[in-house]
């Protein structure tokens, strides 16, 4: 149903892009931040994950937005924390859009997110239809489509059912596909997902991203899958997902030092560390910010097996200090991917850089079983 004007100028939208894992979400939303900022409208960021300290947080802040970061549990299960999130930054800033990022191994979405806010506090949002956005590799493979390293069965659970709950599917970093893939990928969705409108886009190169943000833009969300879950194998699904979540703060020495270059080499040790180790990467990501000044910004992400990771930020200038974010999900122990993280941090800043650092924050574990706050299923109406 398209959204009037007058119900624009009266409620916040409320816009929510899911997706797995390095999916590409945060460069997607940062790219529809400026997108409406670029339109004169005032827009919210609200960041979610299981643990402190987000790089999705740094990203929105260097890029002048305003944030409410959600930590210690998805939205799901932190209903209340969304909807004060929410309220703090309509209070500051009245944003006339919130650009709601969940977490990767998040899904049941609707029913405990969408249809609360809603039903219980429709008169304060319009909530725009359920986003998912995919990477085409990692879907091609989870859907079979092709042959390549995959998550176990239920990590793939959550995905498929990420999948099966949007509206909106968005097949992100189309450029890494030639067109025959992407048809391939393209039918294997229509086929199992006919319900759920689909856009071909690539955040990174920008292109194809306007007719998605105003499909989103235009719409309120309309006939809810009513999904069925089975939680306990959800639950088990994010159970075998390893989280880690570290800062590292970088000394001031005697000489400057490549900001960007520390980001490749430190993303390199890691992957291969992690290769060697078995375990199958969801995300790395992190960012790399000289003391006191979040706008200066550079970040590295990593989002399978198998591949460099990529510089998304560059810094301009060499740096004589930092704040290091490190963001790591994978299919493994969390205790496997802490050692990775200390060795890399050893062997990299400071045996081949040769710089001083101290870890202010770390925090490694398995996400506990989702328990949300709401769980409504649609009307015999909807």
């Amino acid at each position: 149903m398209p959204t009037t004007p007058s119900k624009m100028n009266q409620r916040a939208h409320y816009v929510m892009i899911g997706g797995f894992l390095g999916a590409g979400k945060t460069t997607s939303i940062g790219r529809f931040a400026r997108h409406l900022d670029s339109a004169g409208k005032k827009v919210g960021l609200i960041t979610n994950d299981q643990g402190a300290g987000l790089v999705d947080s740094a990203l929105g802040r260097a890029g002048d937005f305003a944030v409410e970061e959600i930590s210690g549990g998805c939205f799901c299960c932190r209903f209340s924390s969304l909807l004060d999130a929410a309220r703090e930054l309509d209070s500051a800033t009245r944003p006339d859009v919130l650009l709601a990022e969940p977490v990767g191994s998040c899904t049941d979405l609707v029913a405990t997110v969408s249809l609360p806010l809603q039903k219980i506090y429709g008169g304060e949002y319009t909530i725009a239809p359920l986003s998912v956005v995919i990477d085409p590799i990692r879907a091609l493979r989870v859907l079979e489509l092709e042959d390549g390293k995959k998550f176990s069965d239920n990590v793939r659970y959550i995905y498929r059912k990420q999948l099966e709950e949007a509206a909106v599917i968005v097949i992100n970093k189309c450029d890494l596909l030639d067109e025959a893939r992407l048809a391939t990928l393209r039918a294997g969705l229509k086929a199992e997902y006919p319900k759920a409108t689909l856009f071909e886009v690539s955040a990174r190169e920008e292109t194809g991203l306007e007719a998605w943000f105003e499909h989103v833009l235009s719409h309120e969300m309309e006939d809810p899958l009513a999904l069925e879950i089975d939680y306990d194998r959800y639950g088990d699904g994010e159970a075998l997902l390893g989280w880690l979540n570290t800062t590292i703060e970088i000394e001031e020495g005697d000489d400057e030092f490549d900001g960007n270059e520390l980001l490749r080499s430190l993303a390199s040790a890691l992957r291969h560390s992690l290769e060697a180790a078995g375990a199958e990467v969801a995300h790395l990501k992190m960012t790399l910010t000289p003391k006191g000044d979040y706008h200066e910004i550079g970040a590295v992400n990593l989002v399978r097996d198998g591949i460099e990771p990529e510089l998304s930020h560059h810094l301009s200038e060499p740096l004589d200090d930092g704040e290091l974010l490190l963001n790591l999900r994978a299919e493994a122990a969390p205790e496997l991917l802490d050692k990775a993280v200390t060795d890399a941090l050893e062997s990299t800043l400071g045996t081949k850089l040769g710089l001083s650092f101290e870890v202010t924050h770390s925090e490694h574990f398995r996400p506990g079983k989702p328990e949300p706050e709401h769980r409504l299923t649609p009307s015999p109406s909807q």
